[in-house]
């Protein structure tokens, strides 16, 4: 165990590191280079004066973004001698049953690339680079013979895992006790309880505001929006994302959504996120890959036959494919307990040195990924806006939905196991006469088509949402 001073001169370490070498840090660098010209800089008080202007600028506010963003992307920093494989997951287990899901994945993706006889990669004929390009914003329109391909995976092979995960290290004798764990979900995860749930969504107690619920509280539901709109609108001209995401915490008025979440997540949309988009599609215009076949699959699969995501089928190609390429993702990989997936030059199988990730964001697409996309097409009509929100949405938080893992924002623990425990708790003398009468062992709590349930579109009427009761 680390103090936490030396915890925290490592987590300031880490997060300058990261920093270096980021177009941020080269704006700011060339910011504080030029000042040094204006007749406001003093020599005797150089530091303060360059830091006045920067801050002065907004250039102090946008590292303060960054470095919020640093602090809630990357995990915190373990002990020197912790290896690598540990800092991405701790548990053997679930290292093991992580790597045996991806050769499972790998061995499917491989297979049908054999049968099929289609190549992983292709460049494309400079003719069909040319219609690609045209139908950029209508491949909607395109009907391609999908017939022969099938998704890698689905959402419910996924939880088929989850339900045969078993801790070698656990006492299993209880198995038919009151102690034991009552879901589909047999891991013993540490999970949080009422209190604790409490104190963690304290927003959502009955004496606080929350937008669009009109509980009993002591300021009328029309005042509490009113001003908690005129607060968001202050929030988004002070540009602080942490402010942002406190804020957010008692709901977001429907106008300042779109703007409130890209600021939270420090998504700018600066020209240089718009050049990487660019070369993303150039990469996709240039490029066919197998997975592309799977990305098309999944649309008419799912957000094509959707009452509500069907018109927004054009962008989530375009995310999508673009998304496939983004060597940026593979970063997340070093606190995912996932690994990028690898396939090598032809000709040279088995040589190391001529592996390369593939796709290149190191991401399998599966039944159902476009509908991690499809409810922010309805908050982002410009494609380059759209795809940097969604990809730092899927850094943060959308990769735990499909990796074994026992981290406490995992699949596995919250909200599988959140879910059975709390209803146990809640509805302890109903579960136990269930067990009794009908004589069930492990009555489960099915958290199939978790992805869908999670995109689903809500209701006009919100009145009814329920929240945490003390």
């Amino acid at each position: 165990m680390m103090d936490e001073g030396t915890e925290l001169s490592l987590t300031i370490a880490q997060i300058v590191q990261r920093l270096k070498g980021t177009n941020l840090h080269s704006q700011i660098e060339r910011q504080a280079k030029e000042c040094l010209h204006r007749p406001e800089i003093k020599l005797e008080s150089l530091k303060d004066d360059v830091r006045h202007f920067l801050k002065a600028s907004g250039w102090e506010k946008k590292l303060q973004n960054a470095v919020y963003r640093e602090l809630h992307v990357q995990p915190p920093p373990c002990h020197p001698a912790t290896p690598p494989e540990h800092t991405k997951e701790p548990l053997a287990y679930m290292r093991k049953a992580q790597a045996s899901w991806e050769k499972r994945i790998l061995k499917s993706l491989n297979s049908m690339c054999t049968e099929l006889g289609v190549p992983l990669a292709r460049k494309r004929p400079a003719i069909e680079q040319k219609e690609l390009t045209n139908k950029w914003n209508e491949m909607g329109t395109d009907e391609p013979d999908l017939s022969r391909f099938r998704p890698v995976y689905a959402p419910k092979d996924f939880l088929e895992v989850l339900i045969s995960l078993r801790n070698p290290n656990h006492d299993s004798s209880e198995e038919a006790s009151s102690k034991s764990y009552w879901g589909l979900v047999q891991v013993p995860l540490q999970v949080r309880d009422i209190p604790q749930m409490r104190e963690a969504y304290s927003e959502l107690c009955l004496t606080s505001g929350q937008l669009g619920i009109d509980d009993l509280t002591h300021v009328p539901p029309d005042l509490f929006e009113s001003e908690h709109i005129r607060i968001g609108k202050k929030v988004l001209s002070e540009q602080d994302s942490a402010a942002a995401q406190q804020y957010s915490r008692q709901g977001c008025p429907t106008g300042l959504r779109a703007d409130l979440w890209s600021l939270i997540l420090n998504s700018t949309n600066s020209p240089e996120d718009v050049l990487h988009y660019n070369q993303l599609k150039a990469g996709v215009i240039h490029h066919d890959l197998l997975v592309d076949k799977l990305i098309y699959k999944d649309v008419k699969l799912t957000a094509s036959n959707d009452d509500y995501y069907f018109v927004f089928e054009d962008y989530l190609y375009q995310v999508l494919l673009c998304f496939s390429r983004d060597t940026a993702v593979l970063d997340h990989f070093s606190y995912n307990s996932a690994t990028p997936p690898k396939s090598y030059i032809q000709g040279r199988v088995g040589e190391e040195e001529f592996a390369v990730v593939y796709p290149p964001n190191g991401v399998i697409p599966f039944h159902g990924f476009s509908m991690y996309v499809a409810p922010l097409c309805f908050l982002y009509n410009e494609p380059s806006k759209l795809y940097a929100v969604f990809r730092e949405m899927y850094v943060r938080y959308f990769f735990r939905l499909h990796s074994i893992s026992s981290s406490a924002s995992g699949l596995s623990s919250d909200p599988c196991n959140t879910m059975m425990r709390l209803l146990v708790i809640m509805l302890k003398h109903e579960v136990t006469g269930l067990r009794s009468r009908a004589g069930v062992v492990t009555p489960g709590l099915r958290v199939a088509r978790t992805v869908r349930r999670t995109a689903g579109f809500p209701k006009t009427d919100i009145g009814g949402e329920e929240r945490l009761r003390n």
